[in-house]
């Protein structure tokens, strides 16, 4: 049943959307989500919804945009905690991120779209993000600095595959998934870098 239709402004209209597909693509793989099904949600018009996204494609690109936007915001961390803390923050934000869409992060790292320059480059943006908050939380200077850009940049491509891994599988738990990053990421950056794993 599609809801009454309110007057909202173009953005207010426009976040409507994406908020109503981001739930769907959430719970749903790719192809089961409808255009007609978000317009009817959004009780507007099918032609309405093409206006905002020209096409599915177009509407799933700027969802995975959201999400990119709100999985950096939720991994933000306190720049005066001691980096161990300040990654493991971080890396639990974005498990938790993983767990809450599952479908959205196999689509784009496993789906037929995670080839597509949109969707590729929104994923750069956002490791690019990730690389350097941790690299400037790390604190070194020189070519140590330049060899922990490298070790940073491996470290989040991993995990992100891990993770990808393991909500399919759930072969192990969550907090062996933790431990393997982080213990992944010490060793990365080797001794100079004091990632201790803090206490849980």
């Amino acid at each position: 049943m599609s809801t009454a239709r309110k007057r909202l402004d173009p953005e207010q209209r426009r976040e409507q959307l994406l908020t109503i597909g981001a739930r769907l693509f959430a719970g749903r793989p790719y192809e089961d989500v409808w255009i007609e099904e978000v317009a009817e949600l959004a009780g507007v018009s099918r032609g309405l919804m093409y206006h905002y996204f020209p096409t599915k494609r177009d509407f799933f690109a700027a969802i995975i945009r959201l999400s990119a936007e709100k999985l950096l915001a939720s991994t933000e961390v306190d720049p005066e905690l001691p980096i161990a803390d300040q990654v493991a923050a971080g890396l639990d934000a974005y498990i938790d991120f993983v767990v809450d869409n599952p479908h959205n992060v196999m689509a784009v790292n496993r789906g037929a779209l995670s080839g597509e320059k949109d969707i590729r480059e929104i994923v750069e943006w956002e490791l690019g993000v990730l690389q350097q908050r941790i690299v400037e939380a790390v604190g070194l200077q020189g070519h140590s600095k330049d060899v922990a850009t490298i070790a940073v940049r491996g470290w989040l491509v991993f995990t992100r595959a891990v993770c990808v891994d393991w909500v399919e599988s759930r072969a192990v738990t969550r907090d062996e998934l933790r431990e393997l990053c982080l213990r992944t990421l010490a060793g990365a950056l080797g001794p100079s870098v004091p990632l201790d794993e803090p206490p849980h």
